[in-house]
């Protein structure tokens, strides 16, 4: 799945921010009085077909998008750690059963990128008044996530058996989290979150093809 392109809205903004820096490079002080300090005006780009206008830096910056998180942005944050904690559960069996090699190779790869991806996730829903992960939503209600039963089958694996089972699981985990990752790209109004469902997507996209090719 490639990323979602770049809405109209965003290049508008970045649009905006380009010309309130550059406005604020040309105001250099004068001789003008007290209206010096007012700014001057900003040129905004228009949508296609239409003409640029000229805003006020205060007109400009109100018509920036509001990219206030919602419920979809702070819901995705609390269930992807839970989520990203049984991946990091089932990646902590490999190194005592597993026999393959690329199996303990890809179980460190992904508690590499998982551990760190918790933490920011964490950290944005403390700034972003969200609940904590731990016991926030029932693991039914996430897709791709391994029943009690199945993680009871893997954490009695071993070897060969440990290795197709393995496999089995994390490919449909990772389907489940890139599931969850495009649901917030719709849903969801943040842009910290947008990126990080992002790179969810690709990279686990990438990590589900090359599950399936072992």
């Amino acid at each position: 799945m490639s990323k979602r392109p770049v809405p109209t809205a965003a290049l508008v903004s970045a649009g905006l921010l380009a010309a309130l820096l550059l406005a604020g490079c040309d105001a250099a002080p004068s001789d003008a009085g007290p209206q010096a300090g007012k700014g001057a005006g900003v040129i905004a780009p228009g949508k296609p077909g239409e003409a640029a206008r000229t805003l006020s830096p205060q007109e400009a910056q109100r018509a920036l998008p509001d990219e206030r998180p919602n419920a979809a942005d702070r819901r995705y944050a609390t269930m992807m750690i839970e989520h990203h904690r049984q991946a990091l559960t089932m990646t902590a069996l490999v190194p005592e059963r597993a026999s393959s090699d690329q199996v303990k190779k890809l179980a460190a790869r992904i508690t590499a990128a998982q551990q760190p991806e918790i933490a920011a996730m964490e950290g944005w829903l403390k700034t972003n008044g969200g609940a904590g992960g731990h016991g926030a939503h029932d693991h039914g209600t996430m897709p791709g996530m391994a029943t009690e039963a199945q993680l009871a089958r893997l954490k009695a694996a071993k070897g060969g058996a440990f290795d197709d089972l393995f496999l089995e699981l994390m490919i449909v985990h990772h389907e489940g989290a890139v599931t969850m990752a495009a649901q917030v790209l719709s849903e969801g109004n943040n842009v910290l979150v947008e990126e990080m469902a992002n790179d969810v997507i690709a990279q686990q996209t990438a990590e589900i093809n090359r599950m399936r090719s072992m």
